[in-house]
């Protein structure tokens, strides 16, 4: 523990934003830079709590209040080596993690959490400038070789410790360019690309090769991955979006929000020609159908294109301001949640239905068809149904719809068919405890085999997959570090 009164001496206080009508006109990230002083006092605030259920929070088990007093105690080399310890890219999850963290702090039952989010963002930053992350060119190699299917932060994560276990690793990435979601999906206001590529330089450089515009199953076959190699991760995304098959769904106009994203990240990115039709919300009535971080999204990158207006719709009920009873400390809390994306200019709703897409003759989108909900408990079924409000039936002027309703499992076609893979009732890669799949020495991990999840999940799931896959190398013995903390506690 660093100040045994700091959690009474400071408040919680996190990096000023930049003003709305400047972000607004690009797509750099929205803090500024901030002083070692407000981390420093910010890691002050961790509390001495005897058992810090911040770990159980967080799903890579990072060890909180030990790298929060060495920033404390301006151990900064210290707190590196402690973060990086459990996790494999604080960079990420110090920019875009939801910090389930946080909302199991201790100090938070009755106060504002430690800005744990903040301050490992602090932490890895600063060892980047002091020139602590480096390439490691003196790993003990062994004989064996890995291929990582998916460059996403599972794939990465994966990758990252079988290589540092000595095992010659290739990653293969049907993109252009490493990263996955993270590259594509995520707005580079949340991420900006270039802290992609500065991990992806230092992983190449410590031996991992990356094999771009490779796509498994169509460009290389699954046969010749399994004759090549002595192990293989399947470390996928769960790409394949939910969709909305209502009436005027065909409508030119509609679009998944991921079709959108990541035409945008490319168009950041400096990509000039596409071979599909351009999704721009310039000028146009936007409705994103979908409360969550990927509809957020859309709103930040609609207002970014200067779009007439933005409303963002969700099925759902507008959740309490505070934690609600149903959810108390330390769960992840059902509550409302506004991302700067919100504050920057949009009509959000709740407990409204899409019922149809408008037309305006000519195979163009012109409105849509809301109408409003109640959620009421049907004894009979045991759970909570929707009922639509009579008379509440409208149609709203829209002339771009993103389909922000999340991701049903990964894409069939191809590698995982090709490979015929044993499948859940999900349609994920089913694995045992110890990620293995169906097929011999083919492993498991992230949004591919577990579904939809958050990026801190994809990198403790990489890690575990590749703590897995180096004991089914070396005949039970492994070089990695054990499990995360976090798994032992379940």
């Amino acid at each position: 523990m660093g100040d045994i009164k700091g959690f009474m001496k400071f408040g919680r206080e996190l990096p000023s934003k930049r003003e709305v009508k400047e972000r607004v006109d690009d797509y750099k990230e929205i803090y500024v830079a901030h002083s070692d002083e407000l981390t420093n006092k910010q890691a002050a605030r961790c509390m001495d709590c005897g058992i810090p259920f911040c770990h159980s929070g967080c799903p890579l088990g990072n060890i909180i209040p030990d790298f929060n007093e060495a920033v404390y105690n301006e151990d900064w080399k210290g707190a590196y080596d402690i973060l990086s310890s459990t996790n494999n890219f604080p960079e990420f999850t110090g920019r875009i993690c939801p910090a389930p963290c946080e909302k199991a702090c201790v100090l938070g039952i009755n106060s504002d959490a430690v800005s744990i989010e903040h301050i490992e963002k602090s932490i890895i930053e600063k060892a980047y400038e002091e020139g602590w992350v480096q390439p490691d060119t003196d790993i003990k190699r062994t004989d064996k070789k890995v291929a990582v299917v998916g460059s996403g932060p599972a794939g990465l994560a994966a990758a990252d410790q079988l290589n540092k276990a000595g095992h010659h690793v290739t990653v293969y990435e049907r993109n252009d360019k490493v990263g996955g979601l993270l590259q594509y999906g995520i707005p580079d206001f949340k991420l900006e690309k270039w802290v992609v590529e500065r991990r992806a330089q230092t992983m190449e450089a410590s031996g991992v090769t990356f094999r771009t515009s490779t796509n498994v199953g169509v460009d290389v076959s699954t046969q010749d991955l399994l004759s090549d190699y002595d192990a293989v991760v399947l470390a996928g995304g769960s790409t394949v979006p939910r969709d909305l098959k209502i009436k005027g769904r065909e409508l030119k106009g509609v679009h998944f929000a991921m079709e959108f994203l990541e035409q945008k990240n490319r168009q950041v990115a400096g990509e000039e020609e596409f071979d599909h039709e351009i999704i721009t919300a310039t000028g146009k009535n936007v409705v994103i159908i979908g409360g969550g971080d990927t509809g957020a999204d859309c709103t930040g990158t609609s207002n970014r294109e200067k779009a007439a207006s933005i409303t963002q719709i969700e099925l759902l009920s507008k959740p309490p301001v505070n934690r609600h009873e149903s959810t108390p400390w330390p769960l992840w809390p059902m509550e409302l949640r506004t991302s700067s994306s919100h504050e920057e200019g949009c009509d959000r709703k709740w407990a409204i239905l899409t019922k149809e897409f408008i037309g305006d003759g000519q195979g163009n989108l012109k409105g849509v068809k809301l109408v409003d909900i109640e959620w009421v408990f049907d004894e009979a079924q045991g759970r909570s149904i929707f009922k639509e409000i009579e008379g509440s039936e409208r149609e709203i002027p829209c002339e771009l719809a993103l389909l922000a309703v999340g991701f049903v499992h990964p894409q069939h076609d191809g590698l995982l068919k090709s490979l015929e893979v044993a499948l859940d009732k999900r349609g994920n890669v089913q694995t045992e405890a110890d990620y293995k799949s169906s097929i011999e020495k083919v492993f498991s991990a992230g949004d591919m085999r577990r579904g939809q999840s958050l990026v801190v999940w994809a990198i403790s799931e990489g890690r575990e997959a590749a703590l897995e896959v180096d004991k089914f190398l070396s005949g039970g013995k492994t070089r990695l570090n054990s499990k995360s903390y976090s798994k032992l506690l379940v």
